[in-house]
């Protein structure tokens, strides 16, 4: 069949969230044709659903500079730098005037689901010329499903709308579909347009990050107000060093506040926790949920409560890439690349190297995954780090591989290290996934595996070109080289 150049066809972004615009701004700087896809009604849509969280990243985190470059022509200024946005600022104050620059006019399209990518007359099996022929995008929008050719694409489509279930095996509990008019995947607001969900009502909070801390502490604010407002919390980890965080140590001072905040809720008994509880059904008893699950001491039934916050994390969809010659991280399904360096089984520590174009691109010539969504399933992600992603990927695709190699990140410290299993017969475990094995210049497997990668480390000692305010000392979030941890919000 005849074939297409690629060479004047539009680079796909999918998602219009901050990382997608992000990358579209980097495309539109470098005179690259893009389209950018969401499948919302309006731009960010994923993001409006926590919209009423107040991040623990200050301004300065949270703009991309591509983006900036776009913006201030027209008279847009940053708020103030040190101010702490809602999502919903961030969407309002932010992004929506960027998508609304002369320079975006017809790039961004909404309500339009990417549902499958290809290659022009191939399918996933086929080698021969495959990476000669174009991109084929399925998109369902609302005049049918049409198919469109593109050069390229950056899948920038997060993972918020695939939550993890609440069953511990990774699979639903029994009875989740069931009650699924009862259970909220995420962060629902409390406080504001689900109030009446759950005021004077039980509720159980369902994980041990800064989802279920947020769900958490705004649930304590309503049952001040609304005195019959009760709520427990269950989690399967009993580690909870990655919610209650490094406190005063971290770098984000929310982000320490937030952990500080959920931690003395457990300690002073307004809410009642329980670890390492493996959730397996959920039942209905005189019109409540009852949640059955597995503990160190056996099984144990919890309720009955009237509504359940599963802030259990995402995990990424991989089904529109089906077609597809990834090479992912085999239980992350994150790029394999990042996986040693983000792997929450081997440690939780704040310093993920730089990395760029070489490190999220896959077999598929032309495919790169960023964003949120190219960590798969490890809670670990900063808006920093997909800004610097999508400006090597452009970079790349511009044919600048020297602005695209030079990859170049400084992110805020969580105050937190810390070896989930540690080998009590080795004293340097708990530094980023124990002692390095085969590399002499290296301090630890995470600094070795990052080196290994070709990059300069993974910031236990310092990083050439660091500002003279960051000290390097310590290991990877104990001493002063910038880490992320924790989710977006």
């Amino acid at each position: 069949m005849p074939t297409t150049s690629s060479d004047s066809l539009p680079i796909a972004v999918i998602g219009a969230g901050p990382v997608g615009l992000a990358a579209a701004a980097h495309l539109i700087t470098r005179n690259l044709p893009a389209r950018v896809y969401e499948a919302g009604s309006s731009i960010a849509w994923n993001m409006r659903d926590w919209g009423h969280v107040r991040v623990f990243t200050p301004w300065r985190y949270c703009v991309d500079a591509a983006a900036i470059g776009l913006l201030e022509p027209h008279g847009w200024r940053m708020p103030a730098a040190d101010a702490f946005p809602t999502a919903n600022e961030i969407v309002g104050e932010y992004l929506a005037p960027l998508a609304r620059t002369p320079e975006f006019a017809g790039i961004v399209e909404t309500g339009a689901r990417v549902e499958a990518i290809s290659r022009l007359g191939l399918d996933k099996v086929v080698s021969r010329s495959r990476d000669e022929r174009p991109f084929v995008l399925s998109i369902r929008a609302a005049g049918g499903t049409r198919r469109e050719r593109v050069r390229a694409v950056i899948d920038a489509s997060g993972t918020w709308a695939t939550p993890n279930p609440l069953g511990s095996s990774g699979i639903p509990a029994d009875g989740e579909a069931e009650f699924a008019d009862r259970i909220a995947y995420g962060i629902p607001d409390v406080l504001g347009r689900h109030r009446s969900d759950y005021a004077g009502r039980t509720t159980l909070v369902v994980g041990a990050g800064h989802s279920a801390a947020n769900s958490l502490l705004d649930l304590s604010r309503l049952a001040r107000v609304e005195p019959d407002t009760r709520f427990f919390w269950v989690t399967r980890s009993t580690n909870l060093i990655r919610i209650y965080g490094g406190g005063d140590a971290d770098q984000l001072p929310a982000r320490g506040e937030l952990g500080d905040a959920t931690r003395e809720l457990v300690e002073s008994g307004r809410v009642r926790l329980t670890t390492g509880f493996s959730i397996l059904a959920l039942r209905e008893d005189n019109g409540r949920l009852v949640v059955e699950g597995d503990t160190a001491e056996g099984r144990r039934i919890i309720g009955p409560v009237d509504r359940i916050i599963a802030a259990t994390g995402q995990r990424p969809d991989l089904s529109l890439t089906r077609e597809l010659r990834l090479d992912l991280d085999p239980w992350l399904e994150s790029a394999r690349a990042l996986g040693p360096l983000i792997d929450p089984n081997e440690y939780y520590c704040g310093s993920v190297p730089p990395h760029g174009f070489r490190e999220l691109a896959h077999p598929e010539k032309g495919f790169f995954t960023a964003g949120i969504k190219s960590y798969g399933r490890a809670p670990t992600f900063l808006l920093l780090t997909g800004y610097e992603q999508v400006r090597s990927i452009a970079a790349a695709l511009a044919g600048d591989m020297e602005a695209a190699e030079n990859v170049r990140l400084v992110l805020p410290e969580t105050g937190v290290c810390v070896t989930q299993f540690p080998d009590p017969e080795n004293e340097k475990a708990g530094c980023c996934g124990g002692p390095a094995t085969t590399r002499a210049d290296a301090c630890c497997a995470a600094d070795e595996t990052a080196k290994n990668l070709g990059s300069d480390g993974c910031g236990c000692g310092e990083w050439p070109n660091m500002p003279a305010k960051v000290e390097a000392s310590g290991c990877c979030g104990s001493g002063k080289n910038g880490a992320p941890a924790g989710e977006v919000a």
